[in-house]
């Protein structure tokens, strides 16, 4: 196997062959046959092809393969050979969202695509779509590709080496024509991961009876009054999640006090709550009258988490796979909570930090062995989840604390983390690496490697 960049040149000549520089042949190990098939996806074309006498790695294409084969640009990307006759150019990698005709087609998600496509320049041919753009029967997809100029364009292409799952709702992917369309990519041997947002308890199932579910605190899905209480009375403070939420929403911390009786804190609006009840029985009412449904909710043991300021700080690790397969620590943000805040999103008064700061005030010169530590937690978890779980993994967000005695535990698991931490100016490398490490995963899983990389 042979891979290598080249640069695609379109040729005007009728004749169906496609010249290579001689450099270029040497390097994919070019068999002295007259044919070679080209591959694009899964489109393929059968041709001549003529050496050139001319320095660097060039491909020139009659018009007629562009066509057939639906190559969507002239520019540089990767060029392999296996066998010494079958050329396979890109990849060519899709990121399944929701696209609109707008100027800013991806909405809130553009400029991550457009980090991706200044990631993939000169090595992929990538690009966004959305289910509607698919065409089944064609074996097609119309893209939307980023312009040179910043601004994006439409083309329609073959079906992609590898999709890069991030549709944005949860609602819509629990639709059973949303699943249909998903398994149709796989039937076709096309890999596609992050098959779908995690809820609370399938991150509990797939982690119960392993050596990673010590990380995990005391949980019980649909909890009845009797559990609640339970729980109170053994750990003082508890929270309950929805089970299909995310951002901290809809989130209660209830805490029991046997001097003063029972609170309740939560986010209303744009503003925190704090009430007191004198007995279990008048906080059961309230969260009842609250549309609080137990049945769609998850209760969680509380961890009293290290601080600043009497702050509880918590940790959100951003792991992706590389190009080797494996799971990296692509990111690390610290989340100091707000003042009478249930959660530390910094949406409700929340302060994004670096862990380094944090690990640095709380534990002198023992930092860096506790942060190693949190970052081995995190692969574990990745790990053992990806064992468990039936679809491809390819990007995990985990919520992780520490508690005053340095043990680690996992309060959330994301197939689709939000990328906020990176918004801290000390954390954009990281930023930029994590689309570089995703971009890797997608070059794996599309093959698209020299042996050694294997």
């Amino acid at each position: 196997m042979s891979l290598t960049t080249c640069t695609i040149h379109v040729t005007q000549r009728q004749e169906r062959v496609i010249y290579l520089t001689s450099e270029l042949a040497r390097t994919l190990k070019l068999a002295k046959t007259r044919t070679v098939t080209l591959h694009l996806g899964n489109k393929t074309a059968s041709t001549g092809f003529k050496l050139l006498k001319k320095p660097g790695s060039h491909l020139y294409v009659p018009l007629a393969i562009m066509s057939q084969l639906k190559i969507p640009s002239l520019d540089s990307t990767l060029i392999m050979c296996n066998n010494g006759k079958d050329i396979r150019i890109g990849p060519l990698i899709g990121i399944l969202t929701s696209v609109s005709n707008s100027s800013n087609p991806f909405g809130s998600r553009t400029e991550f695509v457009r980090q991706f496509v200044r990631v993939a320049s000169g090595r992929s041919f990538f690009f966004g779509f959305s289910p509607r753009d698919v065409n089944w029967d064609q074996a097609t997809v119309t893209g939307t590709f980023a312009r040179k100029d910043g601004g994006w364009y439409r083309k329609t292409v073959p079906l992609p080496d590898v999709v890069y799952n991030r549709l944005p709702s949860r609602k819509s992917e629990k639709l059973p024509s949303m699943n249909e369309f998903k398994q149709r990519f796989v039937k076709r041997n096309i890999p596609l991961f992050n098959w779908a947002f995690f809820e609370k308890w399938d991150i509990y199932n797939l982690l119960e009876g392993t050596d990673a579910f010590k990380y995990v605190p005391e949980s019980h899905i649909n909890p009845s009054s009797i559990q609640i209480k339970e729980m109170l009375d053994r750990h003082k403070f508890i929270y309950l999640k929805p089970t299909a939420g995310s951002l901290g929403f809809g989130i209660y911390r209830l805490t029991y006090n046997p001097k003063r009786g029972y609170y309740a804190r939560y986010r209303q609006g744009n503003r925190n709550v704090l009430l007191r009840f004198n007995k279990f029985d008048g906080l059961m009412q309230h969260l009842r009258s609250s549309n609080a449904k137990l049945s769609n909710y998850v209760a969680q043991q509380g961890i009293r988490l290290i601080e600043i300021d009497n702050c509880p700080i918590d940790f959100r690790f951003h792991l992706t796979k590389n190009i080797s397969n494996q799971w990296v620590v692509a990111g690390i943000g610290a989340k100091k909570a707000g003042k009478g805040s249930v959660t530390t999103h910094v949406r409700t008064g929340g302060q994004l930090m670096t862990p380094e700061q944090v690990m640095k005030q709380i534990f002198g010169a023992r930092a860096d062995q506790v942060l190693t530590s949190a970052k081995e937690a995190a692969i574990k978890l990745a790990e053992t989840i990806e064992d468990n779980d039936r679809h491809t993994l390819g990007e995990l967000g985990f919520d992780l604390g520490i508690d005053h005695n340095e043990r680690i535990w996992m309060f959330e698991a994301n197939s689709k983390p939000g990328r906020s931490i990176f918004k801290h100016p000390a954390l954009k490398g990281e930023g930029k690496a994590s689309v570089q490490y995703i971009h890797d995963y997608c070059q794996y899983l599309s093959r698209f490697r020299a042996r050694r990389e294997t």
